[in-house]
């Protein structure tokens, strides 16, 4: 008997009907002889709602209760989810994130899991029982309060039981088909891709892919969790997120093997989030960057991008740049001014109307020309590009967000990724 994890989204839950079919498929695999755990988000659009109330409540929610707030929305489909399978004759059990033994450190809002014990999740498969477990969400044994993970956390949740249950397969459902070569929105001739890398999806979940989010694909990589990523509106076969250098899935290849087979380019990711902070006027002497970003680090921003321009050499100043989330623009920005007379650099400039398009393939560690035909094809375009950065495996750029749409589509017709037909979205969100 095998052991599946499987996790829905809001999108593959959104209203009584998508629950009732979810529940179909739990009980098809159940009846397929495996046994069955389940994460599950809220219902559509439910955690949006819940924080636009907190929001209309007071504009600043403490972060203990909206915790406690948002919690609720994964508590409800993981009930509903829980009578729809019981009415089809089979015993299930759902479970909060606290008592299925998601253990997660204090920070609200965004947790991080530091231990899994799921006892009771055991003892009711045990039984016979198909556990359905609210995503998103666990508990910190210190303070004794409810946690949430972040965006993303059901995805995190799902795998962080796998690993803790030693299943033999992670399964994300949502709605598309699987994991594309590029956002089936954007691209409506994407292809789907039938394998890729546990390396190759981390660095498209880190460069704004949205179907798995980054902390969900590092935790199945570091966990040896093989992911199936596919679609909860049909029975089509997905995408196999595996890591080479572990013993793989039956069927795929090992790691020499995967040197051979492995495609140049396994897809294009952007991201419309992110924001540029220039600082102008640095003097270029040892430590003034250090002082810089010593700052930035001290607000908890996450940086990503950096480029340093050469020195005048008349004035022996230069020119900072680095990208960061929007959401965190501005308090790096403060934090910057407020010791500008003691870094000594001349002014700021902030600019959110940015968009990042990276290039990412394992395949660029053995071809070259890949640099000079992404630069060409957005040449060609028109598209001018403001900032690069590379990887072993990737190549991002950033350019203007109201040109990032056309520059995905034009970079993936220049690598041959455009499919014969269109790709079928089922849902509006792609969770």
């Amino acid at each position: 008997m095998s052991l599946i994890v499987q996790k829905y989204g809001g999108s593959s839950v959104s209203d009584a009907e998508s629950i009732k079919r979810v529940a179909k498929r739990i009980v098809e695999t159940r009846k397929a002889g495996n046994d069955v755990v389940v994460a599950v988000s809220a219902m559509g659009d439910t955690t949006d709602e819940l924080l636009d109330l907190a929001h209309a409540v007071t504009p600043m929610p403490a972060p203990r209760e909206l915790d406690m707030l948002l919690s609720a929305g994964e508590r409800i489909s993981m009930a509903l989810l829980a009578m729809a399978i019981k009415s089809l004759g089979h015993e299930a059990r759902s479970f909060t994130g606290s008592q299925a033994g998601m253990i997660t450190d204090a920070r609200h809002g965004s947790a991080r899991i530091v231990d899994v014990t799921p006892v009771r999740l055991r003892e009711a498969l045990d039984e016979g029982a198909i556990a359905i477990v609210a995503g998103f969400q666990g508990f910190n044994r210190d303070t004794k309060d409810i946690t949430t993970l972040g965006r993303g956390g059901s995805d995190t949740t799902a795998v962080a039981l796998a690993a803790a249950l030693d299943a033999d397969v992670c399964e994300i459902y949502t709605d598309v088909d699987g994991i594309f070569t590029a956002d089936p929105r954007v691209v409506p001739r994407a292809r789907k891709i039938d394998r890729i890398t546990s390396e190759e999806m981390l660095e498209l979940a880190a460069n704004g892919a949205k179907v798995l989010y980054i902390r969900a694909v590092e935790y199945a990589r570091r966990h040896g969790v093989t992911l199936h990523v596919r679609s909860s509106f049909n029975n089509n076969e997905g995408t196999i997120v595996y890591n080479p250098s572990e013993n793989p899935a039956e069927g795929l290849p090992t790691e020499s093997e995967n040197a051979v087979e492995e495609p140049l380019i396994a897809g294009v990711a952007t991201d419309l989030g992110e924001a540029k902070i220039t600082v102008v006027g640095v003097p270029d002497i040892p430590g003034k960057a250090a002082q810089i970003f010593n700052l930035v680090a001290k607000t908890g921003a996450n940086i990503d991008m950096i480029v340093q321009n050469v020195s005048a050499a008349s004035t022996g100043l230069t020119d900072i740049s680095f990208t960061l989330p929007k959401t965190e623009g501005q308090t790096v920005l403060t934090a910057l001014r407020a010791d500008q007379s003691d870094v000594g650099f001349a002014s700021l400039q902030y600019d959110d109307q940015i968009g990042k398009l990276a290039l990412v393939g394992a395949g660029m560690r053995t071809n070259a020309g890949v640099s000079a035909r992404l630069f060409t094809a957005l040449y060609e375009a028109g598209i001018n590009i403001e900032m690069i950065s590379t990887s072993e495996i990737r190549i991002s750029v950033v350019t203007r967000a109201d040109t990032i749409n056309d520059a995905l589509r034009v970079v993936h017709t220049a690598f041959g990724l455009d499919g014969d037909t269109e790709a079928v979205v089922h849902g509006g969100t792609g969770r």
